[in-house]
């Protein structure tokens, strides 16, 4: 399996072209099984799936998850062998995209158990975890959940405080501590748990656990959250549990890696399920503009009406283009490493998310202010915007890991220089690119001609990317880890980039399969995308020199200094 990145190769001025060509689709077998399930689901979400009820009443009724169970959707990622429909990332987002198309709940529901909870399993899982534990969660006998924050420790995993001591008989582990914001920790009776496996306080070594629910596992009481009330999230606090030896997931003092591999690939039926309800808002908005009247004609009608429905359209659409690119990259195993990919697609998504419902609930007015779908798809946004990591740390994570690379080059040139002969042949590869980027900039070659003004745009702004990278790493060196202001700058022009290329590749795979004329909304989607990425690049280059960072950063200061808004009127 190659470790072939598209987003990574982007860091540093490469168009790893194969990687996003041609845009990925269901294979025919796949699509015989998808369909009738997608079917299947939408009869059933009509006659037993009430949001409104499942919101008012924050929980999701049995008679639903047992319908759930029944259509096999708590499996659709584990292996037939095992009990599951054994379909690919790309089915199994479409899939949670209906499913979030009728309720956040629900969604989150099935993804915290199956991209989070069971992921750890399937990926990590030796042959005996799989044969126990498989059947049971892929059927919904048993529900999973991911237990790795924690009251004192979000995004900072160092800072975990469960412990995991060796058993003084020998016989396993002895697990204590307290986890937080536990999706499915109403349900659950498997649980994914990380703890401190060694001594260190500063990086300690994690290890992660399989629990089963048992004794010394309690769980508190449901969370009463602003948005996605159905679904159950609870605390978790373990005291002296056992733990066999035949638990531990992946290798002792190996945790880190498995959670960070599992949000890398729970993120995407994150996002898949906003697509969904982003297409029920950009539907509903639509209806209502064409049915709501003022001034003697329908409000559609209207200017700054027909705008709102064009920027939600455009922003779903490219937003639905990042992710299904992704999921083939997940399953087309051409690219090992898509850590990039699922973060900027968690980002692009929960802003999308937030924007759509933000436009619809402002377009139907008073309607959104009281209780309402639109008001309530408005309160659900706000989770995706702190699921799966907050986007503020995301955008940390996508500038450093994207940086990484370019700043290990720079790193190694200057080591080669101070020893020419040992470093010969690294120098002459990186001269060789070099040289090969001071001739002329990288190409997409497989985009339709018809997009040829998109493609030159977003080659333009790769070599933007890979120019600020180099210059911000030679400038700010190791401290480079400091500067939030400027990782922010750099994200925010890979998540642009990324989407730039997705919707160019999905309008190509349309104008291949339906002619130029039967692929125009796709290309007017992707040219106007393109129009809207244009103005936010421009200004975030333009911002890497011209900028009041220090300023920002000085006002915060004083502010902590006063404790307290800074000026009275009189």
């Amino acid at each position: 399996m190659s470790d072939q990145s598209f987003m990574k190769s982007l860091f540093h001025g490469v168009i790893a072209e194969d990687l996003v060509a041609p845009f990925p689709e269901l294979s025919a077998p796949e699509r015989e099984v998808v369909t009738p399930l997608l079917d299947g689901f939408r009869k059933f979400a009509a006659d037993h799936i009430d949001p409104r009820a499942i919101d008012a009443d924050a929980a999701i009724p049995e008679n639903v998850v047992d319908g759930l169970r029944q259509q096999g959707l708590f499996g659709v990622l584990a292996p037939r062998a095992h009990g599951g429909l054994g379909l690919s990332t790309f089915a199994y987002a479409r899939l949670m995209q209906e499913v979030g198309a009728h309720d956040g709940s629900v969604a989150l529901m099935l993804t915290a158990h199956q991209s989070l909870g069971t992921m750890g399993l399937l990926l990590f899982g030796t042959d005996a975890q799989k044969r126990k534990y498989l059947p049971r969660v892929a059927s919904g006998e048993s529900i999973a959940s991911f237990c790795l924050t924690e009251p004192s420790a979000g995004s900072d995993a160092a800072g975990i405080q469960t412990r995991a001591d060796p058993a003084v008989d020998g016989e396993g582990w002895i697990l204590e501590g307290q986890k937080s914001w536990i999706a499915n920790g109403d349900r659950a009776d498997l649980f994914t748990v990380f703890a401190r496996t060694s001594k260190e306080e500063v990086k300690p070594r994690l290890t992660a656990f399989l629990v089963e629910r048992a004794h010394g596992v309690r769980t508190g009481p449901r969370l009463d959250k602003h948005g996605v009330r159905g679904l159950g999230t609870t605390d978790a606090r373990f005291e002296a549990v056992r733990v066999p030896h035949g638990n531990v997931l992946g290798d002792p003092g190996r945790g880190f890696q498995v959670a960070m591999e599992v949000l890398n690939r729970g993120r995407l039926g994150l996002t898949a399920s906003a697509v969904g309800a982003c297409r029920t808002l950009v539907d509903a908005s639509i209806v209502h503009a064409s049915s709501r009247r003022a001034f003697g004609r329908a409000i559609g009608e209207l200017g700054l009406v027909r705008d709102k429905i064009a920027r939600m359209t455009i922003d779903t659409f490219a937003l639905e283009s990042a992710v299904y690119l992704t999921a083939g990259l997940v399953d087309g195993q051409a690219a090992a490493d898509f850590s990039l990919e699922s973060a900027i697609c968690k980002v692009l998504g929960s802003e999308v998310f937030l924007r759509v419902s933000h436009e619809a609930a402002q377009l139907v007015g008073g309607r959104a202010y009281a209780r309402s779908s639109f008001e309530r798809l408005l309160r659900d946004a706000r989770a995706h915007l702190i699921f799966g990591g907050t986007n503020e740390i995301m955008r940390c994570f996508i500038a450093l890991s994207g940086m990484q690379g370019p700043g290990k080059e720079i790193s190694e040139v200057v080591r080669a220089m101070r020893e020419p002969i040992k470093g010969f042949g690294l120098l002459s590869d990186f001269a060789i690119r070099k040289a090969r980027s001071a001739l002329g900039r990288e190409r997409l070659h497989r985009v339709h001609p018809l997009l040829n003004r998109e493609t030159v745009l977003f080659e333009e702004y790769t070599a933007e990317l890979a120019k600020n990278v180099d210059k911000v790493l030679r400038k700010h060196g190791k401290d480079i880890a400091e500067m939030q202001f400027t990782q922010r700058r750099i994200a925010d022009l890979a998540i642009d980039l990324y989407a730039l290329v997705a919707c160019p590749s999905r309008a190509t795979k349309a104008i291949e399969r339906r002619g130029e004329e039967g692929a125009r909304r796709e290309v007017e989607l992707t040219t106007a995308f393109a129009s809207g990425a244009e103005v936010r690049m421009a200004d975030t280059v333009r911002a890497f020199d011209r900028n009041d960072d220090e300023l920002r950063k000085a006002i915060a200061v004083r502010g902590y200094a006063d404790g307290n808004y800074p000026l009275d009127v009189l």
